[in-house]
């Protein structure tokens, strides 16, 4: 374990690299950027062996991590308030097939107005949307949370939220304890994916239309 003083995204974006992600797929949204513009530069340089999915916008990166997680990788996005809102659909999706994605949403106020600023407004409003919830009060806990997401979201199959403060601990640096890679393996195995739906050797409907009786 060695100590680093990093910002609360860099935080979440070790974090994500730690737990072996195997596909990252992002939109940048401040002040959530970032941190997919760290991973996205670690992918680059070979650093990460990842696959880094570049989307025209929230929704779709939220789609990207459905699908990857849907045949058993390991996925990680992150966004921030009006961002998230527009991945709302998917949201509800991602819940409801049971997926076990891990997001980090840097809480920041909603629009109308126009504001930056730290506001938890963002994830409250996806609160009944099935996902787990976690909030960070510190760098240390982004990075802690953030790995342990993974093992909740894996063991129960529920997509989790890592929330932290926007501006507020997103870009203020703190000492951080960064476990080494080995620690977090022996914690975090890789996925086993016992909810894969796609399966060339199985195939079977993903999705299908429900018809319960809402009078039931």
């Amino acid at each position: 374990m060695t100590t680093k003083v990093i910002t609360g995204n860099e935080a979440a974006a070790t974090a994500a690299k730690l737990a072996r992600v195997q596909v990252i797929a992002a939109y940048p949204i401040t002040p959530q950027s970032p941190v997919v513009e760290t991973l996205s530069a670690w992918v680059e340089s070979g650093e990460l062996p990842a696959e880094f999915v570049t989307v025209e916008s929230e929704h779709s990166a939220l789609t990207v991590c459905i699908t990857a997680s849907t045949v058993g990788a390991r996925v990680f996005t992150a966004t921030s308030a009006n961002g998230l809102a527009y991945m709302n659909e998917q949201v509800w999706w991602a819940a409801g097939a049971r997926l076990p994605i891990v997001m980090c949403i840097a809480n920041r106020a909603m629009a109308a107005p126009w504001n930056v600023l730290n506001d938890q407004q963002d994830s409250m409003s996806e609160r009944d949307a099935g996902w787990i919830q976690l909030y960070c009060r510190d760098n240390q806990e982004i990075l802690d949370t953030t790995i342990q997401a993974y093992r909740i979201a894996e063991r129960l199959n529920v997509p989790v939220m890592v929330c932290y403060d926007g501006f507020l601990l997103s870009h203020t640096v703190m000492p951080v304890d960064v476990p080494s890679a080995e620690e977090i393996d022996a914690f975090l195995p890789p996925r086993t994916a016992p909810l894969q739906l796609v399966d060339a050797n199985d195939p079977r409907n993903i999705g299908p239309v429900t018809l319960a009786d809402p009078r039931a």
